[in-house]
C-alpha cells in the first residue's frame, strides 16, 4: 500500500485505471439489460491481472478506472460509487481467493485452473450482487430485471476473468516461444475456423451446426504443444471472434431470443477456456513430472551411493529399479538385479545381525547398519545400509528404498587398527614375558654350567649326574632360543633398515612353527647361499612366519606322511635374495588367486581368519622394494616366493660374528686374570655370574648401580664392568653416561647385559651405543669369551 503513494506508485495507479477504462470501452457494445450490465466484461480480468502482477496495493487504480468509466457514461454519482466499490471488491476478493489457494501464475497445475475458476465465480458473484443492488437502490434498474441483470453481470465478469487473466499473465511472461512455425499455423487454423463458424462460410447449414465442435482438436493442439500460454492465446482469439460473430448476428449462437445468444456464447467460451486450461495444466504437470523423474533417474544414476527400490509383494520385496552404483556393488548386471530379492545380496553376517536385516526387509521397517555384500566374484565388500519404507495414504508400505554406501575402506581401516592393537598388545606382553623369563633363565643356565664343571671333576661318580645336567642345559638352551625368537617377532619401534641375514630370520620362524607342522607335514629345509638384504628383521620374520602358518593351514591334520612343507633359500638369477615356502596342500582356486593379497579377503570360515595376513605380508615386501609371488593349482599345493634386493656393498659385522671373534680371542689368549664388577638388580643373576667367573677372575657384585658408582668414585679399580641395562633407580644407561664423563677408559670396557629393551629410550640407546651388548640368557662360553676379550689390550674398545 505504501508503494502506491510514491511517484512510481501513483503512475502505476493511473496505468491500472487507464487499462480498466480501455477494457470497459471494449465491453461497451455488449450491454443488453442496462448501460452498466454486460455479458462480456474484459475489464474484470484486466483488474485482477493488474493486482496479480503489481500487488494488492494498487486496488485504487481499479476504483478510479471504474468511477471514471461510469461517470463518462453519465450514470448518477451514487450508482458510479456503488459500481466502483463492487468492481474493486471483485478484484480484491478474487485476489484473496487465489492467494489462499496457492495460485501460481504459470497455470501449470490443475489446482491453479481450479483456483482461477473459484476466484472468477466468487469475485464476480460479489461484484454482481453489490453492483445490481446499487442500481436498484438508485432506481436505475427495474425490480423485475434484478435476477436477470445479476446473472448477466456475474457471467460477464467471470468470463472476463477466465479469458483475460491467463492471457495477461502468460503473454506478459518474457519466455521465448518454441515451435514458432507451428504456432503461426495454429493461429491461422483458429482464424479460418472462427471465420467459418462465427461469420458464415462455404459449408451448408446442416454442417455449420456441428462446426463449433471443430474447435476441440484445435484446443487440444494448443494445450498439448504450447501449454497454458498457447491455450490462453487460442481462447482469447476464439472469444474475440465468437463475440464479434454474435454481435453481428452471424454466429450459430445468434439464433433464438434477443440477448440469449450471448449467454450461449458465454457458455461456449467458458467451457473451452476451462477445458483447454485444464488440459494444458495436466500436460504441463505430466511434463514436469517426467522432467522430475528424469532428474531423479539421472541423480540415481550418477550418485556414488548404490540405490535400489523394491516393491513389497506377498512373497517379499522385489527390486524394481537399481542404479549402476548398486549393480557395481553387488557385482551383477541391472537385468540380473531387477526382480531379485534384496536379501540375496546380503553376504555372510552374524546370525543375529542377519536376522535383523531380513526382518527389516520383509516387514519394510526403517533400518540403518553395516552389512556385507554377497558378490558373484567372491570379493567381500561392506556397505552402510539404510532402509526407508514408502507408504501409501493408508500407511501401508508399498515400496522400500535401500541405500548402500561403500564403507569397505573404513571397515578395513577399523579392522587394521583392531589387528594392530592386538598385535601391539601381544608384542608388549611377549616382550614383558620374555624379559621376565630371561633373568631366571640366565642364572639357571649359568648354575647348570657351574654344576656341570664341578661334576666333571668328580670322576665316574658324577657321570650320570653330569648327563642329567647336560640334558637340563639343552632344555634351557631351547627355552632361550624360543624367548629370543619371541622377542624378535614382537620387536617394534623404529623401521630403520639394517643389513639382515635371511637365514637368521628363517631359523626362528621355523622353530616357532615346527611343533604344529609335525602333525600335518614333513618339514624340508633346503638352504643355499643367500645375500643379505636391507630391511627390518622383525617385519621380514613376520612375513616368513605368516607364510609358514598359511602353508600349515592348507594341509589337513593327521596325514603327515603324505605332505610336506619345503623352505628354500638362494639367490635369484637377477641377484636378488630368494626365500621360497611351498606346500602340498589343497591349493588355491584360479578365481580366488587374484584376490588373495586384497585386505580382508579370505576363504576361511567366519572366526578362523581375518583376511589380513597375506595383505600385510604383501605390503611389507613391497615396502622393502621386493616382490611376493604365488603360483598354485587346486589339489597340487602352493608356492610363495619372496624376492628382495640384495644389500649394497660388503656386509657389516653382526653380533653373532662379534661373539665368534670374541671366542676366538679367548682361545688364543692366556687367560689373564682381572677384577670384574658385576651390576645386576637380580641377586641370583649376579651370584650365578660370580660363580661362573670366580675360578678365572676376581669378582665383585652389587644389585644397586649407585653403590657401584660410589666404589669407582672412591678409587676402587676394576678391569671390566658387566652391567644390566634396565634397573630401578640407576640404570645401565646412567652408569655409562657417568663413566664416560669421569672414567672414559673404564666406560670402553663396559659390557651390557639386556633382557630386552622395553622402552623407546632403551631401544634408541642400544641403537647408538658402541659397547658390547649381550642378550639374556647369556651362554656361559659367550660371557667368558667376552670378558677375556675385554681384558686384552684394545680387545673390546668401542667400535670393536
Amino acid at each position: 500500500m505504501a508503494r502506491a503513494f510514491t511517484v512510481r506508485g501513483l503512475l502505476t495507479v493511473l496505468l491500472v485505471a487507464g487499462l480498466y477504462l480501455a477494457a470497459g470501452y471494449v465491453g461497451l457494445p455488449f450491454f443488453i439489460t442496462h448501460s452498466a450490465v454486460s455479458p462480456v466484461w474484459p475489464a474484470s480480468g484486466v483488474a485482477l491481472a493488474a493486482l496479480l502482477m503489481w500487488g494488492r496495493g494498487y486496488w485504487s487504480g481499479v476504483f478510479l478506472g471504474t468511477l471514471a468509466f461510469t461517470l463518462l457514461r453519465g450514470s448518477p454519482l451514487e450508482v458510479c460509487l456503488g459500481i466502483a466499490v463492487s468492481s474493486t471488491l471483485e478484484a480484491v476478493l478474487a485476489l484473496w481467493i487465489l492467494r489462499r489457494t496457492g495460485f501460481s501464475s504459470s497455470l501449470e497445475r490443475v489446482r491453479d485452473v481450479v483456483s482461477l475458476s473459484l476466484a472468477a465465480v466468487g469475485g464476480s458473484l460479489a461484484s454482481a450482487l453489490l453492483g445490481v443492488l446499487s442500481l436498484k437502490l438508485a432506481g436505475a434498474l427495474d425490480p423485475q430485471s434484478f435476477v436477470k441483470a445479476a446473472l448477466v453481470w456475474w457471467a460477464g465478469d467471470a468470463l472476463g476473468i477466465l479469458v483475460m487473466v491467463p492471457a495477461a499473465l502468460l503473454m506478459w511472461q518474457r519466455r521465448p516461444l518454441e515451435h514458432k512455425g507451428e504456432a503461426v499455423l495454429l493461429g491461422a487454423c483458429i482464424l479460418l475456423l472462427c471465420w467459418e463458424v462465427f461469420h458464415g462460410g462455404i459449408l451448408s447449414a446442416r454442417v455449420a451446426r456441428a462446426e463449433p465442435s471443430l474447435f476441440v482438436p484445435l484446443c487440444i493442439w494448443a494445450s498439448l504443444r504450447f501449454g497454458p500460454r498457447g491455450t490462453a492465446f487460442a481462447t482469447l482469439l476464439i472469444t474475440v471472434m465468437s463475440i464479434w460473430g454474435s454481435v453481428t448476428g452471424r454466429s450459430p449462437f445468434a439464433e433464438g431470443a434477443e440477448g440469449n445468444h450471448l449467454l450461449v456464447d458465454q457458455l461456449f467460451i467458458t467451457v473451452h477456456s476451462i477445458a483447454g486450461l485444464s488440459l494444458a495444466a495436466v500436460s504441463a504437470e505430466r511434463r514436469n513430472a517426467l522432467a522430475r523423474l528424469e532428474l531423479m533417474a539421472a541423480a540415481l544414476r550418477d550418485v556414488s551411493e548404490g540405490v535400489a527400490i523394491s516393491q513389497m509383494t506377498p512373497s517379499g520385496p522385489r527390486i524394481v529399479h537399481a542404479n549402476e552404483a548398486y549393480c557395481a556393488l553387488v557385482g551383477a548386471s541391472c537385468e540380473e538385479v531387477v526382480g531379485a530379492s534384496p536379501s540375496q545380496h546380503v553376504g555372510q553376517m552374524e546370525p543375529g545381525a542377519r536376522q535383523r536385516v531380513e526382518t527389516a526387509l520383509s516387514e519394510a521397517l526403517p533400518f540403518r547398519g553395516e552389512v556385507s555384500l554377497a558378490r558373484q566374484d567372491g570379493k567381500r565388500l561392506y556397505s552402510e545400509l539404510q532402509l526407508s519404507p514408502v507408504r501409501d495414504e493408508a500407511g501401508v508400505p508399498t515400496h522400500l528404498v535401500s541405500t548402500h554406501r561403500d564403507v569397505t575402506a573404513t571397515h578395513e581401516m577399523r579392522a587394521r587398527l583392531l589387528a594392530a592393537e592386538r598385535i601391539a598388545a601381544v608384542g608388549t606382553l611377549a616382550a614383558g614375558v620374555g624379559h621376565e623369563i630371561n633373568n631366571p633363565l640366565a642364572y639357571l643356565t649359568m648354575n647348570l654350567a657351574s654344576a656341570a664343571k664341578e661334576l666333571g671333576r668328580s670322576g665316574a661318580a658324577g657321570l650320570a649326574a653330569s648327563a642329567s645336567v647336560r640334558n637340563a642345559q639343552e632344555g634351557a638352551e631351547r627355552i632361550r632360543l624360543l624367548v629370543q625368537d619371541l622377542q624378535t617377532f614382537s620387536r617394534g619401534g623404529s623401521e630403520e633398515r639394517l643389513p639382515v641375514d635371511l637365514l637368521a630370520v628363517v631359523a626362528p620362524a621355523l622353530r616357532m612353527t615346527r611343533h604344529v607342522l609335525g602333525s600335518r607335514a614333513r618339514l624340508v629345509e633346503e638352504y643355499g647361499p643367500v645375500p643379505r638384504v636391507m630391511g627390518s628383521e622383525a617385519r621380514l620374520g613376520q612375513v616368513l612366519l605368516n607364510l609358514l602358518v598359511n602353508a600349515m593351514q592348507s594341509i589337513p591334520d593327521g596325514n603327515a606322511g603324505q605332505h610336506e612343507v619345503r623352505v628354500r633359500t638362494g639367490k635369484a638369477p637377477d641377484g636378488r635374495a630368494l626365500v621360497e615356502v611351498s606346500d602340498t596342500g589343497q591349493g588355491i582356486h584360479p578365481q580366488v588367486l587374484p584376490h588373495i593379497f586384497e585386505p580382508f579377503f579370505t576363504t576361511k570360515p567366519s572366526g578362523e581368519g581375518t583376511g589380513l595376513g597375506l595383505s600385510i605380508c604383501h605390503q611389507i615386501i613391497r615396502a622393502h622394494e621386493g616382490e611376493l609371488l604365488v603360483r598354485s593349482e587346486p589339489g597340487q599345493g602352493s608356492v610363495f616366493t619372496v624376492l628382495l634386493p640384495a644389500a649394497p656393498g660388503e656386509a657389516v659385522d653382526t653380533v653373532p660374528q662379534r661373539m665368534s671373534k670374541a671366542m676366538e680371542v679367548r682361545e688364543l689368549s692366556k687367560g689373564r686374570r682381572g677384577r670384574i664388577l658385576i651390576i645386576d638388580d637380580e641377586p641370583r643373576m649376579a651370584q650365578s655370574m660370580r660363580l661362573l667367573l670366580e675360578p678365572s677372575h676376581d669378582v665383585v657384585t652389587t644389585t644397586r648401580g649407585s653403590e657401584a658408582l660410589e666404589w669407582v668414585s672412591a678409587g676402587q679399580r676394576f678391569d671390566v664392568v658387566v652391567c644390566d641395562l634396565q634397573m630401578p633407580e640407576t640404570t645401565g644407561m646412567d652408569i655409562h653416561a657417568w663413566l664416560t664423563l669421569r672414567v672414559p677408559e673404564l666406560a670402553e670396557r663396559l659390557v651390557f647385559i639386556s633382557g630386552g629393551a622395553c622402552t623407546a629410550t632403551a631401544r634408541e640407546f642400544l641403537r647408538t651405543v658402541r659397547n658390547q651388548v649381550l642378550e639374556k640368557p647369556v651362554r656361559p662360553e659367550v660371557l667368558l669369551a667376552t670378558i677375556d676379550a675385554a681384558l686384552e689390550p684394545g680387545g673390546m674398545r668401542t667400535g670393536a
